[in-house]
């Protein structure tokens, strides 16, 4: 069952996508189902985790060299991408915010789910996810205010920031340790952690069906106005495998090490900061289109880093 949902994983994917854009703007009431996406993530971070060596997890952080790809990455040269991004296509003040505050902040929570899936190193992954969302945290400020010159969202990081990463990382890596742990001595759980290896993908296509129902009319609205940022996204998204590719051949990862990199650059925490955007003030309400458009521009390029991914980075030609 699991190895067959995984080969038709980007078919559930596109299939779900699809779904969720025909019904999403045939049925506005949708949007009011967005409220189950938080503890879908949870679900599919829970069972994600559980097929991940939780117990010992510690030798991760031990790889100095990617950790300091990571950050080299994440903090110094997709910021530098991004910068020249919003410069080139001199996006208005309020756009320009939205794809600061998407694209400068690295995913720590389902960029898990799509390593897993995408045949990179979860551990690693798992691992890194306090790292990136300290940096981030202390970050985003200082590039927002040094890009656009603005400080209006540095007061909210904290409180937005904060109880997400509780919520969606602390809690289910630590109820998926507990099972790991009780499955050293309980076969019933040894056997459940089994079942949940077939959960991630059918739980992820959930996701990506409730994104597009509940937030396609956001969009719409807009469209008209979003051309540029659309591609900004798009060759982000294309930025991000390139340098991924290119800085783990430079430090000298291992395979799925530079996969786990590639995964990391290339997806982001809207889900965290959408509800910081959406406290802003009216003025800046663009912002959070903006934030939504990513969301399902990424899940597009998601279902393309899967199979792209994996033959972008390999283990070299043998012989």
């Amino acid at each position: 069952m699991r190895d067959t949902l995984e080969k038709y994983q980007v078919g559930c994917y596109l299939a779900a996508i699809l779904a969720g854009i025909v019904l999403g703007t045939r049925w506005e009431t949708l949007h009011a189902w967005e409220v189950a996406l938080w503890p879908l993530l949870g679900a599919l971070l829970y069972a994600t985790f559980t097929q991940v060596p939780l117990l010992h997890i510690s030798r991760a952080l031990n790889d100095r060299r990617f950790l300091g790809a990571l950050i080299a990455g994440n903090f110094v040269i997709m910021p530098l991408v991004v910068w020249g991004l919003v410069t080139l296509f001199a996006l208005e003040t309020s756009l320009m915010l939205g794809v600061l505050l998407v694209l400068l902040v690295p995913c720590t929570d389902w960029f898990i789910s799509f390593t897993h899936l995408g045949q990179g190193d979860s551990a690693r992954a798992i691992a890194a996810t306090p790292i990136l969302l300290l940096l981030q945290i202390v970050l985003l400020p200082l590039y927002v205010t040094l890009m656009i010159g603005e400080q209006l969202v540095a007061a909210q990081l904290f409180r937005e920031l904060l109880p997400a990463f509780a919520g969606l990382i602390v809690t289910p890596l630590l109820l998926a340790w507990l099972t790991e742990k009780g499955a050293e001595g309980y076969a019933v759980l040894k056997k459940g952690v089994s079942v949940m290896g077939w959960l991630p993908v059918p739980l992820l296509t959930a996701v990506v069906f409730l994104i597009a129902a509940s937030q396609v009319h956001v969009i719409m609205e807009t469209r008209e106005t979003l051309w540029q940022v659309a591609a900004i996204f798009v060759i982000y998204l294309l930025a991000a495998a390139v340098v991924a590719r290119w800085l783990g051949r430079l430090v000298r990862l291992p395979v799925k090490s530079g996969r786990t990199l590639a995964f990391s650059l290339g997806t982001r925490n809207s889900f965290v900061v959408l509800p910081l955007a959406m406290a802003l003030p009216d003025v800046w309400a663009a912002a959070v289109v903006v934030i939504v458009m990513q969301s399902l521009i990424e899940l597009l390029g998601m279902v393309a880093y899967l199979t792209w991914v994996p033959r972008l980075i390999k283990p070299p030609a043998t012989r």
